[in-house]
């Protein structure tokens, strides 16, 4: 080897382990690194040989100290390694992992979203003489290495669209997807179609894919990671990380910064290591399956030893998701420890129908098991025992009503109807015959006035029982303000100032002159907008928690409960409107601003199975949200996939979904079990979206203007279907059920 391309490339070895020990004083590796860089300094006159032969040792010196080191790695550092722009690629992945590949969807700046790679590629496997060529679809984050085009693997709204597409197009032909996810979190714009909505529908679509999916994180940050990171095996590098937030933006919260103020290294370590944001974290919570063993201080382009290691075991993650639903029960288990005990063993990647109907079903189980650590159940053992009742029943119930009497009805009301045509066709053809001879001889009466009538004159309206006048039975605390409200569009508007009494009951909070809506309690929808004494609430003791032990946070938790007198920010019940019986999931601003974690989420998925029980229309209310609870890491991120999977089941079942958003509902419960619906309705003045304006400039410099997140301009993009005063809530969801329900309000 030549010995000052050895001294190149020992030298950038060092260097980038002097960038990922960033602050830290390691006077080891600052001399070794001095030695490299000075080399031919220090060492004059030595000959190619003597010069390689010096360079080993030094080399053996630098193998030790990684060795040493990769052990004490703290989570900070971690991230510092899946950002570093000599971190392996999708890429490189790509030309090592697979045996051949094209890439679509575009290719390098040319495409819809650089960040995001889309490839059809092949493994070739071998078994004595036989080969077998499988294909897979693999879709990932691509940053390069330094590559400024692709945005540091952040994506835009278009690159998950692109990446959805082309999963769908891997379920149409029944191949496997490899998912590669390396992104500090989406690209946060409303843009049609929406960082936000595009996220809900990537997550909501990937729950009923068909064809197994293999995920492999390496930076999981955020709403990114999730827009393709459900999968039915999820392998992690050992050196990633999987993360609601990154660890700065952590505690740029916690610290209460502001920019262009940033958060202390101290401050954002600490935020590092109590989100449990690593591969070992995430592994013993349950989120990952495996985790990918990487070389020390993280694999590189020129990590060969890896690109094999990786190869088998995401072959090895895609044969056991395909042998976990093929064939009978008995046949799969034995299959799989013939598996285990001979991995060279090909198996086949492509389903039968059976086998993925069982696959989708496994998925949502999966999921389903995650996280039951992460919340507290408080429930007493009577409460308990009442539920697991009311579950039986409403489970007999159903099989019952309408698994064995409905079908019969339709049946019988099919034949019903079939016979009545027939007769009506024959009756009909007689009575115009008769008619004609009876008008000829001139004994039939003309009909012509009736018919002018009945086209020209007005119909006389169908008569139905008056509404239920609700009133307003909550009176909100704003009210006993004694003291005169200005609108803030007075300025604009002229509108003239109102005393806060006849505000805040008269008006329920709106502005008589130009409809601004001011802020209102939950505690008034629910007076409101349902019938009287008909609210039922269930799972009220799921309480929320602190599963991470972040420091300090247990004490604001409490806090919030003692506060609210909730026990989490999720409110469930069942309750009826106009008589019609629903199921309803509330997320109330005042309990850490309506934030999610493991206890919400758990609510949100006991609410939907309970509905799809009782067969009952959901009704999502959302009275504000912040987002995912940070403090609580993964164990709140993995709610977006999770409470997303149970609408689906609920939606597939035949279910009625509908979301209505009120003050400020932003970031993950928006980027996917609220984005998902398709019937999502907004309270005049609401605002939604992917992320606030703060963030937004923060990541992408752009500044916005003051109305981005208005929920006319979501009703402009085609994000929500309508917007509606406070006051017609009631009366507009009732129309909803009905028009969008018919007559069943289930089954549709």
């Amino acid at each position: 080897m030549n010995a000052e391309k050895f001294r190149e490339a020992l030298q950038q070895r060092a260097s980038y382990a002097r960038e990922i020990f960033e602050g830290k004083d390691l006077p080891e590796l600052d001399a070794l690194l001095d030695k490299i860089t000075r080399f031919n300094e220090l060492n004059p006159g030595l000959s190619e040989e003597a010069a390689v032969e010096a360079l080993e040792a030094l080399q053996r010196r630098m193998s030790a100290f990684e060795e040493l080191h990769d052990g004490r790695l703290t989570a900070m550092d971690k991230v510092r390694i899946v950002r570093h722009p000599q971190r392996v690629s999708l890429k490189d992945i790509l030309e090592n992992v697979y045996d051949n590949y094209n890439e679509i969807g575009g290719q390098d700046e040319h495409s819809i979203d650089p960040g995001m790679v889309i490839a059809r590629a092949y493994v070739t496997r071998r078994k004595g003489k036989k080969v077998i060529n499988q294909p897979v679809m693999v879709v990932g984050q691509e940053k390069g290495h330094g590559e400024e085009f692709r945005n540091g693997g952040s994506i835009k709204p278009w690159g998950n669209y692109k990446a959805l597409k082309y999963m769908k197009v891997a379920a149409r032909e029944n191949i496997p997807v490899h998912a590669y996810v390396n992104t500090p979190g989406s690209y946060p714009v409303e843009d049609f179609p929406g960082a936000a909505q595009q996220i809900a529908e990537n997550i909501y679509e990937m729950c009923g894919l068909s064809v197994p999916v293999v995920a492999v994180f390496s930076e999981g940050g955020s709403g990114g990671a999730e827009a393709i990171g459900m999968a039915d095996k999820r392998l992690m590098l050992s050196h990633g990380y999987y993360s609601v937030i990154s660890p700065e933006g952590a505690a740029a919260i916690e610290g209460r910064i502001r920019p262009p103020q940033r958060a202390s290294r101290e401050l954002i370590e600490k935020c590092a290591i109590s989100q449990r944001i690593t591969a070992q974290d995430n592994l013993a919570n349950g989120y990952i399956d495996e985790i990918v063993q990487e070389p020390p201080l993280g694999a590189r382009s020129e990590s060969f030893d890896f690109y094999r290691t990786l190869r088998q075991q995401v072959i090895q993650a895609t044969d056991e998701v395909a042998l976990s639903v093929r064939g009978i029960r008995f046949l799969r288990g034995l299959a799989m420890r013939l598996y285990r005990k001979d991995p060279d063993i090909i198996v086949r990647w492509d389903l039968s129908e059976g086998a993925r109907e069982r696959l989708v079903s496994r998925r949502y189980k999966k999921y389903r098991r995650m996280a039951q650590h992460a919340y507290n159940d408080e429930r007493t053992a009577l409460e308990k025992l009442s539920a697991a009742r009311s579950g039986l029943v409403s489970t007999t119930y159903s099989v019952v009503r309408y698994g064995i009497i409905k079908p019969l009805q339709d049946s019988v009301g099919r034949l019903v109807n079939e016979v009545t045509d027939e007769i009506h066709v024959v009756t009909g053809k007689l009575s115009s015959v008769s008619s004609a001879v009876l008008k000829k001889i001139g004994l039939g009466k003309s009909d012509e006035k009736q018919v002018e009538k009945e086209l020209t004159g007005l119909s006389e309206p169908e008569k139905r029982p008056a509404p239920v006048d609700n009133g307003h039975k909550y009176i909100s605390s704003q009210a006993a303000i004694d003291r005169e409200i200005t609108c803030p569009h007075a300025a604009k508007r002229g509108c003239l100032d109102i005393w806060a009494r006849d505000l805040f009951t008269d008006y329920a909070g709106v502005c008589p002159h130009c409809g601004y809506h001011f802020p209102m309690e939950y505690q008034w929808y629910l007076a409101n907008v349902f019938d009287d004494n008909s609210i039922v609430e269930f799972n009220q003791n799921i309480a929320s928690g602190n599963p991470t032990d972040f420091p300090n946070f247990e004490a604001r938790i409490e806090a919030a409960k003692e506060k609210t007198g909730q026990q989490s920010s999720c409110v469930t019940f069942h309750a009826s409107l106009e008589g019609i019986r629903l199921t309803c999931g509330m997320l109330t601003a005042p309990f850490r601003g309506g934030s999610v974690g493991a206890a919400e989420g758990e609510k949100l998925i006991r609410a939907l199975e309970l509905a799809q029980k009782k067969h009952q229309p959901f009704l999502a209310y959302i009275h504000g949200t912040a987002g995912i609870r940070i403090q609580e890491g993964v164990n709140g991120l993995i709610q977006m996939p999770r409470v997303t999977m149970a609408v689906r089941n609920y939606i597939d079942a035949g279910g009625l979904y509908i979301v209505l958003y009120d003050t400020n509902s932003y970031a993950g419960p928006v980027a996917s079990f609220l984005g998902c619906s398709p019937y999502q309705y907004a309270i005049r003045s609401s605002r939604l979206g992917f992320a606030g304006p703060g963030v937004i400039k923060e990541t992408t410099g752009l500044d916005i203007p003051p109305d981005y997140h208005n929920c006319f301009k979501g009703l402009s993009r085609g994000h929500i279907q309508g917007i509606w005063d406070r006051r017609d809530a009631r009366k507009n969801l009732h129309q909803a059920f009905l028009t969008i329900g018919g007559r069943n309000l289930y089954y549709r």
